[in-house]
């Protein structure tokens, strides 16, 4: 028999953060709990910032009777002169019975001691209390809080608790709080509890008295709202998903209502005033034919039938915090962009302070800029002369900001506000951009540099943090990485492939190595080898294929893996690959470093002379890229299954044999100069 199962736990108002951070985890748990005691069943996991709650449409009010069957020890081990062994008795004991209720039955072939006991089910409603325990405990907020005279803790307090299965209360406490049928309403409605007499009334309660308990529908309602307002003003609101999540969980009874502000805060950037409403107010955004507008979105939480007070009272409140970035942005444009006091910022133990760090970056990006130079010519029509002295000068401004007034309060300004102050100031706009562009790509999939000059900032930054860190120990152990040192390295392998630069690790760390001390260098390229490998989602056969043929350039690997994986991936592939395979298998003793001469004096069949001019056509010809290469020298397999049919290649005569294993061996390596064809597996 079923019947519906609901669990409310009231506490005060839950901080949203932490409760989003574990979303997943909550739910995950109760179904783990619900399988564990053998009541698995359909549910649902709704919250309000006063209120978790779990809802069963149905759930079973007892567990099913079980028979439990237990196999022990053959009997000539477990009895020994009529008398139970140690073995014997022990397997007794973890029955749960004395040795004489024990049977035997037959396993294997041989009798062995047997036990078989009935469970009988227990009660839903006997359950329940150490489940919801159990549940609530393994909830991971973090920080927690005690209240009055108890020892365990909660995010906040627990306040009111409510189980019913079906019709009837179910008795059980939890963190000294009695299951009733009380619930308790949206405040500005009433703060008395109100009496619940089914799960049906219970929802019409809430309902009814402004409490909209299923997040999901909070969340339609807040984003009707925008669309209706957009509708009604010609206005655009900025759908930042992340804070609306955090509105949902932090209300009941959501309302979006469009506020403004004085237009002459508009002076400032726009990321100020929308990071100072999303900070400080949790306000949204609005713009109109793609400008910010002195608008913006507030969700209420209140209930009232006029809401202009509540609009007049968050106009009054954002105000101050406008004016507030209004001082801070004029003053850092008053003081201009300077380096003055990082010398007195710490980086990090062993590497100085950040104006050392900006040095070592300085370095790097002089060191880096000749692999460039061609590229970032053809892009900026610059001399080198001129684009050094402009790399200079982006590094040496790029943390200038974080000196400033406005980065001081919105850190995550920092960057951005060195962009709009080196624009007032007239810098190039290479600089400009290289400022704001340094961090790029700030996370997977993120937005990449504009051009090579800002990538090679964002590179530089990057490697001096690698190299930094790594030459004092703090390298990244299992899943802990507080330095983002793997995205550090993801973001190199995007900027390079993108701009198609070359970067060949094992040359550009023996480049930087000495202006670091303590520094293994083959500990980081092993790191940034294998951080490459995981951004590369193929056959992993294919990636060791390229980088078993000495390759450390990460856009060349990019390139090989891909054009590699175009040609295994076709259906005809497997078919061609056992004759590469014996070519490889064929040149595994030949020294591939050495001079492969092929004297074609010494050819005496049609085959030799056949696939050695096609070798050599395919050899003395210009390729697009490696697919093309590939191809070209995949296209040998009919000749070389010809060659191999009609061919001995070891043969008695010492100079022809080495002579035809030279042939072979050639072919090999000119694959090998792409990828290893002998790591591919298929």
């Amino acid at each position: 028999m079923q019947k519906p199962l609901l669990i409310e736990i009231g506490v005060e108002e839950l901080p949203a953060i932490p409760l989003l951070k574990i979303l997943k985890q909550i739910k995950t748990s109760w179904a783990k709990i619900l399988k564990a005691n053998s009541l698995s069943s359909d549910f649902e996991f709704l919250y309000t910032p006063r209120r978790l709650v779990l809802i069963h449409q149905s759930i079973a009010l007892k567990q099913d009777d079980n028979i439990i069957e237990f196999f022990g020890m053959p009997l000539s081990i477990a009895i020994k002169d009529y008398k139970p062994t140690k073995a014997g008795e022990g397997f007794a004991r973890k029955c749960g019975v004395s040795f004489d209720e024990l049977t035997t039955n037959t396993k294997n072939g041989k009798e062995v001691l047997y036990f078989k006991k009935e469970v009988i089910g227990k009660k839903t409603a006997d359950l329940l209390e150490d489940m919801i325990l159990e549940w609530i405990s393994s909830m991971s907020f973090g920080k927690m809080m005690r209240w009055g005279e108890r020892s365990d803790d909660f995010i906040r307090p627990i306040r009111w608790f409510q189980v019913r299965l079906g019709d009837e209360i179910v008795d059980a406490s939890l963190y000294g709080q009695k299951s009733s049928n009380l619930t308790f309403i949206h405040r500005m409605v009433d703060f008395k509890p109100k009496v619940v007499d089914s799960i049906d009334s219970y929802l019409d309660i809430l309902e009814d008295n402004m409490v909209m308990l299923d997040q999901n529908h909070r969340k339609q309602k807040i984003l009707f709202d925008f669309d209706t307002i957009e509708k009604e003003n010609n206005l655009i609101i900025e759908r930042d998903f992340s804070l609306l999540d955090e509105i949902v969980a932090i209300t009941e009874n959501p309302k979006a209502l469009l506020g403004s502000f004085d237009e002459k805060f508009l002076e400032l950037p726009p990321e100020v005033i929308i990071i100072s409403m999303k900070e400080h107010q949790r306000y949204f955004a609005v713009f109109k034919d793609g400008r910010l507008t002195n608008k913006f979105i507030v969700v209420s939480n209140a209930v009232t039938d006029d809401y202009t007070k509540v609009i007049e009272g968050n106009e009054r409140v954002l105000k101050p915090r406008l004016a507030d970035g209004m001082f801070f942005y004029y003053n850092d444009l008053r003081d201009k962009l300077s380096t003055d006091g990082l010398e007195n910022i710490q980086f990090m133990d062993g590497l100085g302070s950040l104006k050392d760090k900006i040095e070592r970056e300085a370095n790097i990006a002089i060191k880096l800029l000749p692999l460039y130079n061609f590229q970032l010519k053809q892009q900026t029509g610059k001399s080198e002369i001129e684009l050094e002295r402009l790399i200079l000068k982006a590094v040496h401004l790029a943390k200038a900001d974080l000196t400033s007034e406005m980065v001081y309060e919105f850190t995550e300004l920092q960057g951005l506000m060195g962009y709009y102050y080196a624009k007032a100031e007239g810098e190039d706009e290479l600089v400009i951009d290289a400022i704001k562009e340094q961090y790029m790509p700030l996370g997977e999939g993120g937005e990449l540099p504009s051009n090579i000059f800002s990538s090679i900032i964002a590179i530089s930054i990057k490697l001096d943090t690698l190299v930094g860190l790594f030459s004092v120990g703090k390298i990244p152990t299992g899943s802990k990485d507080p330095f983002a040192l793997r995205r550090a390295v993801n973001g190199i392998t995007r900027i390079v492939y993108n701009y198609d630069l070359t970067f060949n690790i094992d040359e550009i760390l023996t480049l930087l190595k000495d202006s670091y001390n303590n520094f293994d260098k083959q500990i980081l390229k092993d790191f940034m080898i294998e951080r490459v490998k995981k951004s590369i989602t193929v056959n992993p056969s294919l990636i060791q294929a390229v980088l078993s043929s000495g390759e450390m350039d990460i856009n060349e690997i990019l390139k090989k893996v891909e054009a590699l994986d175009t040609i295994v991936s076709s259906s005809e592939f497997t078919e061609q690959f056992s004759t590469f395979k014996r070519v490889a298998n064929i040149s595994k003793d030949v020294d591939l470093n050495g001079k492969l001469n092929i004297d074609i004096t010494l050819f005496n069949q049609n085959e030799e002379i056949e696939l050695y001019n096609n070798f050599i056509k395919i050899s003395l010809k210009d390729y697009d890229d490696y697919t093309d290469i590939l191809n070209a020298l995949f296209s040998l397999k009919d000749t070389l299954d010809k060659y191999f049919d009609e061919v001995m290649v070891n043969v008695e005569d010492e100079a022809v044999k080495n002579n035809r294993l030279n042939m072979i061996a050639s072919i090999y390596k000119s694959f090998k100069e792409i990828a290893d064809i002998k790591e591919i597996s298929v």
